[in-house]
């Protein structure tokens, strides 16, 4: 499947995860989570973005949930603990937003009553908040690919964070195995970009 240019998801791979939703069961108490995860810089944002257009449905961003950049394994923590498992005993379910300009907690966030959520970032189907999804969906493309797009939307002030963050990343999706659990691998690599 394709990355589109113009930074979009591709309308196949949206396809892709729509027919994954609309034949999952629910595994969220009665929500259905599509959780689309990956290294930072693959692509989650646009394809989640696409995906929760089409659907109408609520969307959480693991990026609410990282405490800080050394907080990827606390952030599946999080959205376990404060949204996941709330909603699988149908009860309300509501996270704290950390707030990365004052680099402490911020407002507390409601999650509304829903029967489709999605739930996008690093780690968003990694174990256990991997075991409430729905449909799990591996978004990836090569490193220096994603390092540019990374730099590109976050600008120079997170340059001396990538390798920092990657760390975690790499060493979190190798001890879940997330990759191999994916319902739907989706390769946003640009068609003009030479293997690496």
């Amino acid at each position: 499947m394709a990355y589109r240019l113009s930074g979009g998801a591709d309308p196949a791979d949206v396809v892709a995860v729509l027919s994954l939703a609309a034949a999952a069961e629910p595994r969220c108490g009665a929500t259905r989570v599509i959780a689309v995860d990956g290294p930072s810089g693959s692509g989650k944002t646009s394809l989640a973005a696409a995906v929760a257009a089409r659907l109408d449905a609520a969307v959480v961003h693991m990026d609410d949930l990282y405490p800080g950049w050394d907080g990827l394994t606390a952030g599946v923590d999080a959205v376990t603990e404060q949204i996941l498992e709330p909603l699988a005993r149908g009860e309300r379910a509501a996270y704290r937003r950390w707030d990365w300009h004052r680099d402490g907690w911020g407002e507390t966030v409601p999650i509304p009553a829903t029967g489709l959520l999605v739930l996008e970032g690093c780690g968003a189907s990694v174990l256990p908040a991997g075991a409430y999804a729905a449909v799990r969906v591996w978004v990836d493309a090569p490193t220096a690919v994603r390092r540019e797009r990374g730099i590109a939307r976050d600008g120079d002030a997170y340059a001396p964070h990538w390798e920092r963050w990657r760390g975690q990343e790499i060493a979190m999706f190798a001890a879940d195995g997330t990759r191999d659990r994916a319902d739907l691998i989706v390769d946003t690599t640009p068609p003009d970009t030479a293997p690496m």
